[in-house]
């Protein structure tokens, strides 16, 4: 991927954040249930109004009525072989209409839904750590140069004591430590790499908070997935900083949660979607 468009990247990730800061705040008092819910409802109608206003209506309500006209064509013609499946084959061809004219609405949505659930998986991803809980961090180095290791030392505030470490792996070119958890609030993780300092942010507390689970790599994809963290250069030695903070639990977003709920991102999906089609009919939005 160029770095022209991973720059751009970074970019709409440091507006991303600016605004999720801002809006998803409440996410942090809210119940976890109300939240989600909120959250979802909020963007099935945010979606549906971009949908109208970037989508050609007349055209998709002009296809919609010759779906119609055809399903009562098949209805009221039904022991004609003939009219059967000439219906039949226009209603696949205006099926398949609905999805070229979605295409647009749809690209237009791509990159801010994109960043919009950088911005939740902050929020529903993991849990922030608790005070005297133990957590992992790796610092994953550049392979550009397998033949040298850099000097890596970590500086831990009062907040953050390490206990064990630190521990090479050679072959994947990696650094673990184990820490301890000693005060709640946000911290930094202050490592210097051959004199140059690095910083991690760590959330530690009792209640919702934004965790950043990984300071990304010079990747599209990683600086997609991690939104939270400016990215490592292409030319620094450090490649990536990774915390192994506890997974999500809740009925919403966690292990033991029902199956079908067993994602985030299947509780969002399926809720925007449901508040897209009950708000259609009152913004009036053909689908």
């Amino acid at each position: 991927m160029s770095d022209t468009a991973i720059h751009l990247t970074v970019l709409l990730n440091q507006i991303a954040n600016a605004v999720g800061r801002f809006l998803l705040a409440p996410l942090g008092f809210l119940p976890e249930v109300a939240g989600a819910l909120v959250v979802a409802v909020v963007t099935g109608i945010l979606m549906l109004i971009a949908f109208k206003y970037t989508s050609h209506q007349s055209a998709i309500k002009h296809v919609r009525n010759g779906i119609k006209a055809e399903l009562l064509a098949l209805s009221l013609f039904k022991d004609s072989v003939a009219v059967s499946l000439g219906s039949q084959w226009r209603i696949v061809q205006g099926a398949i209409k609905l999805i070229l004219i979605s295409l647009i609405p749809i690209g237009c949505m791509v990159i801010p839904v994109t960043l919009l659930l950088g911005q939740l998986s902050l929020w529903w991803q993991a849990r922030p750590l608790q005070i005297g809980e133990d957590v992992v961090v790796t610092l994953a180095l550049n392979e550009n140069d397998k033949t040298s290791w850099p000097n890596v030392t970590l500086q831990t505030a009062p907040a953050m004591e390490i206990t064990q470490g630190p521990f090479r792996i050679r072959s994947r070119r990696e650094m673990c430590w184990q820490l301890q958890a000693r005060a709640s609030g946000y911290h930094r993780l202050n490592f210097v790499v051959d004199g140059q300092p690095v910083e991690k942010e760590v959330a530690v507390g009792s209640d919702s908070m934004r965790v950043s689970i990984q300071r990304p790599a010079w990747d599209l994809a990683d600086i997609l997935m991690h939104p939270a963290e400016p990215p490592f250069q292409r030319s620094s030695s450090v490649k990536s900083i990774r915390m192994q903070y506890p997974l999500e639990t809740t009925w919403t977003h966690g292990r033991y949660s029902p199956l079908f709920f067993h994602s985030w991102l299947v509780f969002w999906f399926i809720g925007s979607t449901i508040a897209a089609f009950c708000f259609r009919g009152i913004l009036k939005v053909n689908l």
